[in-house]
Parts: C-alpha cells; sequence; structure tokens
C-alpha cells in the first residue's frame, strides 16, 4: 500500500486529482490524504524554506479559509474516495507557512499530487509558479503536476543528463507506477553542445528492466521552441525529471518551457529528487 497525499488549497477542490489517484488504486492498493491548506494572502516575497530555494516563495500571511466551504470541500473527498473503494484520511492544516508543512508531510508519503491550473491559482500565474518551483524544490518525495485537464499517458518522455538524479527520478517513477512499463518511453537526453549521452549502455539496462518499449534521442537544450515541438508531437506525454533545482530540469524551467507547460497545463509531470 502507497501513501498519496493529495494538497487542496484554501476553499479549493479539483476533482480530478481524486480521479488521478483512483487511477492508481485500480492497480494498486493506496491509503489517500486529503490536505486542505489555509488561503494564503500575497504581499511580500519571502524565502521559506531552510535551504535557500532557487526562487522566492510568496507567503507573507495565512489565514483561515471559509470553514463551511472547507468542510463542503473535506465531506466531497471523503465521499469520492468511499464511492472509488479509496481507504483516506482528511485533514485541515493549520494557520502556518505552507511550504514548510508541504515539507514536512512530502517526508512520510510516497507521492504527492498538484494541480498544475488550481493550485493557488489567486495568486496569478507567475506567483503560482514561483509557489510550485519552491515546493517541488523542497519536496522529500515525488511530486506530481496534474494539468487542467488530464488523459491517461500514452508516452512517457525520460528527461536525462547522465546524472544520478535523473536515473533516482527514473526508478522512483517506475516504483510508484509499475504499468507505465506497457506504454512507450522515450528517453531525451538534452545538451547544450555536441557530447555523447553519458552512460548511454547502463541507462539502458536499467529501461530495459523497465519498460518493454522505449527509444534513445538527443535534443538541443539551446532551442526551446524544438524541445516543445518535439515533447508535444507525442500523444498524451507525461514528463519525468530528476535534479529539480538544479542543472537541466531547473535551466529549462528558467528559460521558460517548463514554466510554459505548467502554465498553460500541457501534460502531466512527474518530480523526484534525492
Amino acid at each position: 500500500m502507497k501513501k498519496v497525499l493529495l494538497a487542496f488549497d484554501g476553499e479549493q477542490f479539483s476533482p480530478d486529482l481524486v480521479a488521478f489517484v483512483n487511477q492508481i488504486h485500480l492497480y494498486q492498493p493506496l491509503h489517500a490524504v486529503g490536505l486542505f491548506l489555509p488561503t494564503v494572502e500575497y504581499a511580500e516575497l519571502l524565502y521559506s524554506f531552510s535551504v535557500v530555494p532557487s526562487g522566492p516563495l510568496l507567503v507573507s500571511e495565512v489565514v483561515l479559509a471559509n470553514d463551511a466551504i472547507v468542510q463542503q470541500n473535506m465531506t466531497r473527498f471523503r465521499e469520492m474516495c468511499a464511492e472509488a473503494g479509496i481507504e483516506c484520511t482528511a485533514r485541515r492544516q493549520p494557520a502556518r507557512n505552507i511550504a514548510d508543512l508541504l515539507h514536512e508531510e512530502t517526508r512520510f508519503a510516497d507521492l504527492l499530487v498538484l494541480s498544475s491550473n488550481s493550485f493557488y491559482d489567486n495568486a496569478g500565474a507567475d506567483t503560482r509558479e514561483d509557489y510550485i518551483e519552491n515546493v517541488l524544490h523542497g519536496a522529500e518525495c515525488p511530486v506530481i503536476l496534474l494539468p487542467e485537464t488530464y488523459r491517461e499517458p500514452k508516452n512517457i518522455i525520460l528527461t536525462y543528463d547522465g546524472g544520478g538524479q535523473s536515473a533516482f527520478a527514473i526508478k522512483q517513477f517506475s516504483y510508484l507506477f509499475p504499468r507505465s512499463g506497457d506504454l512507450n518511453a522515450l528517453l531525451v537526453y538534452f545538451s547544450e553542445n555536441d557530447s555523447d549521452m553519458p552512460l548511454r549502455h547502463e541507462v539502458q539496462e536499467l529501461l530495459a528492466c523497465h519498460f518493454r518499449r522505449f527509444t534513445v534521442t538527443k535534443v538541443d537544450i539551446r532551442n526551446e521552441e524544438d524541445i516543445e515541438k518535439w515533447m508535444l508531437a507525442h500523444s498524451d506525454p507525461m514528463l519525468v525529471a530528476g535534479a529539480y533545482g538544479r542543472r537541466t530540469f531547473s535551466d529549462l524551467f528558467k528559460k521558460g518551457f517548463i514554466s510554459d507547460i505548467v502554465r498553460h497545463h500541457k501534460m502531466p509531470i512527474f518530480v523526484a529528487h534525492k
């Protein structure tokens, strides 16, 4: 059994998060924990993690959401889980630093699921992206960002830079979603030069243990438009990435490609790092 966190902020409730968790539950038992977070009012930029994150997290004042709406959302969450036969817990979180709270919760979970569309959307797109980036950076378990309209993936795009973090993300994804081994897997090596893919034989051995069908390719990271066209050319993709807040994936985020995916909710993103 796996423990999966679903984060709902303020008075927001995303049924798609429960529907996604139900898809996992159909093939493996899990315990779903609905975290009903307080509302956040934004007025200034603050750094919130004990380690300095790659960008600012906007948390100036944390306030309680409307009690009746939150209770209604918690009831709806319990009812949806009960209907799907999912063991669940719903708890309302105290008014405190949101990112630190999620940081602690993810330490004792197998997966955190967020909506890239509605997670603190009251702050606006730019602010929400900063918030999501810092949550991803501080999470101590893998995180999935779901787009506004989620479709079950047909292609798994595994980002790779030759380092341990990207291999870690591939393994974590495979452990959490063993059925993905029946899908098409595409390992993409993002490079800023003409260098060969490092440890190509070793990573192909790893892929062969987890995926029935996979291909390996190299994409020049210097041309963002080509990257986006290449990824979106594959129907219903899910992006798997490691080393968040470090090289490669963080560079893609800062250069606009990943933030564009998050902003326009183009595909689900799985992020895992040590």
